[in-house]
């Protein structure tokens, strides 16, 4: 089996000059940020869709009720006329 500190070792040496390029002030929010944004997309996506379907459930008569509303709104003018 071959000496695993020797490769990890060798990958270190190629790594370390890339890491220097970087800018040590600079802040990334790395793989934890994306993991943390794409289950918050999830969960919006799912919640949206958890909306559309209550949402679709729910039966009320807008006509009738806007319809008596009015005539009563006309009722209670011709009462105060008359």
């Amino acid at each position: 089996m071959p000496d695993m500190s020797a490769s990890a070792s060798l990958a270190l040496t190629h790594l370390v000059p890339l890491a220097k390029e970087l800018d040590e002030d600079k802040v990334t929010p790395g793989v934890l940020g994306f993991i943390v944004f794409a289950v918050m997309a999830l969960a919006v996506w799912a919640l949206m869709k958890s909306m559309n379907r209550h949402m679709g459930r729910v039966d009320f008569p807008e006509d009738s009720e806007g319809a008596g509303a009015e005539k009563t709104e006309a009722a209670g003018a011709a009462e105060k006329r008359g």
